[in-house]
């Protein structure tokens, strides 16, 4: 899964690297404790071409009759996002991007403490993940967006059993509708040799913590008793 994540990219270079027209009123950068419920920058295309948007990361059907009348949806799982009535029209057309520096994971400790950390591109260059979009309300609508999550890599599942799906820029068409049909096809475990990761100050367990210290490496006490499932 993707609970928590980091954006650290400059709006405008976020705009030129993704060829998409940022909006005026994009989340603040840097963040480097990005949680459910805020606003996230978001890469949708449409027929004027890619706009750089925000969207409140935690999807909302449209049944729901508020905005937290049901579960907090910030992730949809690969495997089944095509069947699930809360996923499966936007999964056939409302794709997007979601940008990020890294992202989180937690393990646990022998003493049951969560201890976690932040994963990263190995190159340092910025993550896009696969998302997808809904519009949620009548009178004044909110674009709400999730996660797409695989079972993550064998390197990956060293800390969790889930993970984002990480799209490459040659698959961004692709994933985002412009380039034909077969999105379905992305949707596997990828990054072995692209990810990596290291343990960060356990302040971030709090979603109160900023400051780019956040995702600074720190040395461990003792070594983790297993992934946090």
């Amino acid at each position: 899964m993707c609970g928590r994540l980091a954006n650290t990219l400059p709006n405008d270079a976020m705009a030129q690297l993704f060829a998409a027209q940022p909006s005026n009123s994009l989340p603040h950068v840097p963040n480097f404790n990005v949680c459910p419920t805020n606003l996230v920058h978001v890469i949708r295309s449409g027929e004027n071409g890619r706009h750089l948007i925000p969207m409140r990361w935690g999807f909302v059907p449209h049944w729901y009759q508020s905005v937290s009348a049901g579960p907090l949806l910030i992730n949809a799982r690969a495997e089944t996002i095509a069947k699930k009535p809360a996923f499966a029209e936007a999964c056939r057309g409302r794709r997007c991007l979601i940008p990020a520096t890294g992202f989180f994971e937690w393990t646990r400790d022998i003493q049951d403490r969560k201890l976690p950390w932040y994963i990263q591109r190995r190159d340092r260059a910025p993550i896009a993940f696969a998302g997808i979009w809904q519009s949620w309300g009548q009178e004044d609508p909110i674009n709400t967006c999730a996660i797409v999550t695989t079972q993550a890599n064998k390197h990956v599942s060293l800390i969790h059993h889930r993970m984002p799906l990480v799209l490459e820029q040659k698959d961004w068409p692709l994933w985002l509708g412009e380039a034909g049909k077969g999105a379905a096809s992305l949707m596997q475990p990828g990054g072995e040799a692209v990810l990596d990761f290291h343990r960060v100050d356990p302040r971030v367990n709090s979603n109160r913590a900023s400051g780019p210290e956040l995702i600074e490496p720190f040395e461990p006490g003792e070594v983790p008793a297993g992934p946090l499932i």
